[in-house]
């Protein structure tokens, strides 16, 4: 099969211009069809101090009341997509952005109210791929934010670790499916402190037995979650770390191993 790479992007990157512009300039130079999931960095949280809107955090996950959702769907789904469409036209790499809501592609339940209320907050139930491979077929670049639906009118703010993660699964019956999460370390580390000290192949045994010495940070577990919950469900290659891994072969990173 065809292999698909599907790529996301956290707030180191999108947080600073000249990362920003490096890395999708790296990026519209891949080959073959490629896919790209984008979160909004600190933008929101600074758009919310500007507006006069409470930031409210639990364990270090945003509180979505109606207001925050509204300025969540300004940045993520407005400034944030369309400054990354515009940059990856100047490189050439025709793209089109993308909520869930758009063609129906990602529908979400609001998450139940128990045993934290976390607002407009949505969990993926279902993606339906036919629009994105379409155009991709057409050689053109779907590039999501962080952002879904419920299928009744209600936008919902959703982790975008989990949309790459849950789009790389609907996609495994069709493609070789390569997802890669881009942040600002070199991959998971032994020691946080260190960057050196990559851990190079994680699978489950591993994974637990870091988790009981627990050595991986906080930030971290979510996004092996969603590295396993892919790898289980047949997609095809998982790897966590920077940029870099993409274009460089002798990058360091973390691959992940069922």
């Amino acid at each position: 099969m065809k292999a698909l790479k599907i790529i996301k992007i956290g707030g180191s990157i999108i947080d600073q211009p000249d990362a920003l512009d490096d890395f999708l300039s790296e990026f519209s130079k891949l080959e073959g069809p490629k896919l790209l999931v984008h979160g909004g960095g600190k933008l929101a949280t600074d758009l919310a101090e500007k507006l006069n809107v409470e930031v409210k955090l639990v364990d270090g996950r945003r509180i979505t009341d109606i207001n925050t959702l509204d300025i969540i769907t300004m940045v993520y789904a407005g400034k944030v997509n369309k400054k990354i469409i515009s940059k990856l036209q100047r490189n050439h790499c025709n793209s089109i952005g993308f909520t869930g809501a758009d063609s129906n592609t990602i529908v979400s339940d609001k998450r139940p109210e128990k045993p934290v209320d976390f607002g407009y907050v949505g969990d993926i139930k279902h993606v339906n791929i036919e629009t994105i491979q379409l155009l991709l077929k057409q050689h053109i670049t779907p590039v999501f934010c962080a952002i879904t639906h419920d299928g009744n009118g209600q936008l919902l703010n959703t982790n975008a670790d989990t949309i790459a993660s849950e789009i790389a699964i609907a996609f495994s019956e069709l493609y070789n499916v390569e997802l890669y999460y881009c942040f600002e370390k070199s991959g998971v580390l032994q020691n946080v402190e260190n960057d050196n000290s990559v851990i190079k192949n994680i699978d489950k045994n591993s994974y637990a037995k870091l988790l009981g010495q627990n050595n991986i940070a906080a930030g971290m577990l979510p996004k092996l979650a969603n590295a396993f919950h892919a790898i289980n469900n047949q997609v095809h290659k998982v790897c966590i770390g920077k940029p870099e891994m993409l274009f460089n072969k002798n990058s360091k990173f973390t691959t992940i191993q069922n």
